[in-house]
């Protein structure tokens, strides 16, 4: 199977440095990070190891769930996957990812809503990017557009 690979330059302490992370394997972008605007509610600009995992996690749970619907007998025609990562305090110390909120919208044929919901929980479940974040809470709000 392949590999994938990011770098990331960083130059500076925690509070008054900042980093490049690239996307090595695609060549598709390099991004500023920087911890005081990881932990404020405005990015101004630069990506997070939070945004970027949100970003892994609702192009793997899209994959996973075409397959899934695909498996149930089902035609997808279109999945609109938004994931939201949570960075909080951990009471042993630091920070961690304390939430991942998985919202799904879908455009079905042969599905039921029924048949919807479970295929996209079964999708989470199996997701290779929601197996590796094991030990975080991950929610679903999945439904038929």
């Amino acid at each position: 199977m392949p590999k994938r690979s990011a770098h990331t330059s960083w130059t500076g302490g925690l509070q008054d440095g900042s980093g490049r992370v690239t996307l090595t394997s695609s060549g598709a972008g390099s991004y500023d990070v920087s911890f005081p605007k990881r932990a404020a509610e405005d990015a101004e600009g630069t990506t997070s190891p939070e945004e970027l995992i949100a970003a892994a996690h609702a192009a793997c749970y899209a994959m996973q769930l075409s397959a899934f619907v695909a498996r149930a007998g089902g035609t997808p025609g279109g999945l609109e996957v938004d994931a939201t990562v949570s960075l909080a305090p951990d009471p042993a110390g630091g920070f961690r990812i304390s939430l991942i909120e998985l919202v799904v919208r879908g455009t079905v044929e042969g599905l039921d809503e029924a048949g919807f919901k479970a295929a996209a929980e079964d999708a989470k479940a199996s997701c290779p990017v929601s197996k590796a974040l094991t030990g975080t809470t991950i929610t679903l709000d999945a439904a038929l557009a």
